[in-house]
């Protein structure tokens, strides 16, 4: 029998490598950690840029991956059939829910638009309470300082509260993140509620 992963994290990053070869460092630094703590890593699935490079950075090191990966995307992103579990579905929606649900937390590391989106929902999610498991921001290099300012900005603005900024931990260094990321959930702060079938 498997044993359980002593917790799982969600990674939303790049389905490319970046220009700066930091990036694909960090994202092997991610992989390699979760993986040597026994952990369980849970991404969307593809081969491709950081994605992969995570992936198969926590595969050598013994870990578990879960790839969730849309039909559609299985062509573009190349899907990762190496992962521990891929699971294919249908739609964006299906997967960021499944996704979800495997985390105990979410983690984002530098990336494009789909990365900022999905940083974003969950973070929304969380704010409604259909969530409460730990968001991280690994702000590489400065490469978030510009939307970090933008937020600060809406929140100087009145559209934005303290409080919703208090519900994400950023940080420039990986493994310090993570660990307080995994902290956080294994101390129950991160609830079992998960509600997405409501939204």
């Amino acid at each position: 029998m498997r044993e359980k992963p002593a917790f799982s994290v969600c990674v939303y990053c790049g389905s490319r490598p970046g220009a700066e070869p930091a990036y694909a460092a960090a994202a092997q630094r991610v992989g390699r950690w979760i993986a040597e703590r026994r952990g369980q890593l849970v991404y969307g699935g593809g081969h491709n840029g950081l994605m992969g490079l995570m992936a198969d950075a926590c595969l050598q090191a013994g870990g578990r991956v879960i790839g969730v990966i849309p039909k559609a995307l299985v062509d573009k992103e190349w899907a990762h059939t190496g992962c521990t579990e891929l699971h294919v579905v249908d739609n964006m929606h299906e997967r960021k829910r499944i996704m979800a649900e495997h985390a105990d937390a979410f983690l984002a590391l530098p990336g494009g638009i789909g990365t900022f989106e999905e940083f974003f929902e969950v973070w929304t999610w969380r704010q409604l309470g259909y969530h409460d498991k730990p968001i991280g921001l690994l702000n590489l290099d400065g490469f978030y300082d510009s939307l970090l300012v933008f937020l600060n900005s809406a929140l100087k603005q009145g559209f934005m509260n303290g409080g919703q900024m208090d519900l994400i931990r950023t940080s420039t260094d990986a493994p310090a993140l993570l660990d307080m990321l995994v902290t956080e959930a294994k101390a129950g702060l991160a609830s079992e509620k998960l509600r997405l079938d409501q939204i």
